[in-house]
């Protein structure tokens, strides 16, 4: 039984969300013959709704029709692809609000971060418009008489996007406004507990499409599981696969495209340190912490789960933290005032409480937290513990507002700490030294994706490229260069003159 009709779900009415729901668009029309599944409110863990999954017909058809409209779509000059990306985003502006509540609902962080998020992918849809006058290629002088050398960017033709349930829309965002400008069809797959969000922004992104005439397959959607991860995996008609998730599976997913030759685009896991030096300003650094350790309940791929703090202003660092730690407000995301919200499902509690039990038994000590609060909902007490870096389950990431606190003595000791773990993503240093500043930016410093400087490591604009090393997979998405990952470059040489005169001076004939 859904709780569909309780009066604070009547927003949902505006985003075309009802008690049951049809989640795949395919050929421009809503359609679904998989399992039916239930969506849950992570405060309450009560149904929210249901969601009729893609079946493996519903699939086969969506790709079909995807890849006649990328004919169609291809050429679309890219100002024109803009123009409709910008649509998209004014109309996201007119559901910020509503779009933002969903967000929080049914992933569960907090009200100010759903609405947050649902702004990224508007800044994201800004910058991809600007992007489609910019998709510049290069002129290369040629060392032949009467030749012109240059580069041509050209569509890949479908990319798909496989979103993870902590930014049900923001990532889809980073990939799809970027995807979309530069002439390719976009085949989403949604994180499996979050298909009102998927449903939602599915609709929104086809009714811009059905005013502007165009296909409805340019942008294909399907609500399901791993079985249409797997199709978009081994789907060859995918030149490029953009997977957020674990490592794990990320890897897996990495090595099923490989088979192929496709390309991946990965966004893995984070174990993102924060470093506080000696000189730093303690009230700022605290204050980033608790954002970068606590926001969204610890289940960012940006999230702080390692403080580094030198030993001579270790208490001065940790006194202050925790007592805000302790202040921390727990309950309902979309109340006033709530800064902790709920893990999203209870297998993440349940994860939480075997973290703590195996911090224990490798010496870690809890400062604070450390337990579940009893409730219906998937709260859990913010958490800090000390611990030895050398520790196994400093390495791991566990998905929850669990922050393990150490000291060091020098800076090298610092940056060797938080380069010792198997991903890569987000890293940030507190210090008003220069020297210090440039050696960890520099070659000798973090080894991150992501190397910020009195920030927190998570939070990030959209405008730079966003990804990490190692384990977190190397790709990048959203500003800087990334969307060249979404074109193919081509080296064209081009002959005006009568004679042949070949490169490096060879003489044939």
């Amino acid at each position: 039984m859904t709780s569909f009709t309780k009066k604070e779900y009547e927003f949902l009415k505006e985003l075309g969300i009802g008690p049951q729901n049809l989640g795949c668009y395919v050929n421009g029309t809503w359609k679904a013959t998989g399992p039916v599944i239930s969506t849950v409110n992570p405060a309450n863990n009560q149904i929210i709704a249901e969601v009729v999954e893609a079946s493996a017909q519903d699939y086969e058809e969506g790709m079909s029709a995807c890849a006649e409209a990328a004919k169609i779509w291809v050429q679309v000059p890219a100002p024109k692809r803009g123009e409709i990306v910008r649509q998209i985003g004014d109309a996201l502006r007119a559901n910020l609000q509503e779009f933002g509540r969903l967000v929080s609902l049914e992933m569960g962080k907090i009200l100010p971060e759903g609405i947050g998020e649902v702004q990224e992918v508007i800044d994201m849809c800004d910058f991809a418009v600007g992007l489609s006058r910019q998709l510049n290629g290069s002129v290369i002088p040629s060392e032949r008489p009467n030749h012109m050398m240059l580069e041509m960017w050209n569509p890949l033709g479908i990319v798909g996007v496989i979103t993870a349930f902590n930014f049900p829309c923001a990532v889809l965002g980073w990939n799809a406004c970027i995807a979309l400008v530069c002439g390719n069809c976009v085949v989403w797959k949604g994180a499996p507990t979050t298909p009102l969000v998927t449903i939602a922004m599915t609709k929104i992104v086809a009714s811009v499409l059905e005013k502007n005439n165009l296909p409805g397959s340019i942008f294909t959607a399907f609500c399901g599981g791993a079985d249409v991860g797997q199709a978009i995996a081994k789907d060859t008609r995918i030149p490029l696969v953009s997977f957020t998730g674990s490592s794990k599976v990320g890897l897996a997913v990495q090595q099923t495209v490989s088979q192929r030759f496709g390309k991946c685009l990965l966004e893995l896991s984070g174990n993102n340190a924060i470093i506080i030096m000696d000189d730093a300003d303690i009230k700022l650094a605290v204050r980033s912490v608790l954002f970068a350790a606590v926001g969204t309940a610890g289940q960012r791929c940006t999230t702080c789960r390692r403080l580094l703090v030198h030993e001579s202003i270790y208490e001065k660092v940790l006194e202050p933290l925790v007592d805000v730690y302790k202040q921390v407000k727990i309950g309902d995301p979309l109340e006033k005032g709530t800064l902790l919200g709920p893990l999203h499902t209870r297998t993440s509690r349940e994860n939480f409480e075997k973290g703590i039990h195996n911090i224990k038994s490798q010496g870690g000590k809890i400062l604070t937290g450390g337990s579940v609060v009893e409730s219906e909902g998937n709260f859990v007490h913010p958490t800090i513990v000390e611990i030895s870096s050398k520790a196994e389950i400093v390495k791991e990431e566990l998905f929850a507002p669990v922050l393990y606190v150490m000291k060091f003595k020098t800076f090298e000791e610092a940056v060797e700490i938080n380069n010792s773990v198997p991903q890569g993503l987000s890293s940030s240093i507190f210090t008003r030294n220069p020297e210090n500043i440039f050696k960890w930016i520099g070659p000798q410093g973090s080894d991150c994706g992501i190397v910020n400087v009195n920030i927190p490591t998570n939070g990030a604009e959209i405008g730079g490229a966003f990804g990490g090393e190692k384990g977190t997979g190397g790709g990048r998405e959203a500003g800087s260069d990334s969307w060249k990952q979404y074109m193919r470059r081509s080296t064209c040489t081009i002959n005006y003159g009568n004679e042949l005169p070949l490169a490096q001076g060879i003489n044939f004939g």
